[in-house]
């Protein structure tokens, strides 16, 4: 359970920083079926597709490995 929390966390960190880069290069967070509203003047973004793909490159990767 400690190792799945250790890789969530740096996933979470490597995806942080590398993320300006990804949205430009790959459009990650900007591909159909990720959500953008704006609630009350506040902004919120689901990226649903995007978590799918990044799910299933890992997925790929970890059944290679």
């Amino acid at each position: 359970m400690l190792k799945w929390l250790v890789v969530i966390v740096l996933m979470v960190i490597v995806t942080e920083v590398f993320r300006p880069g990804l949205t430009r290069t790959l459009r990650l967070g900007h591909l159909p079926g990720d959500l953008h509203f704006r609630v009350f003047g506040r902004a919120f973004h689901l990226p649903f597709t995007s978590t799918l793909l990044l799910s299933l490159v890992v997925w790929v990767v970890l059944r290679a490995i």
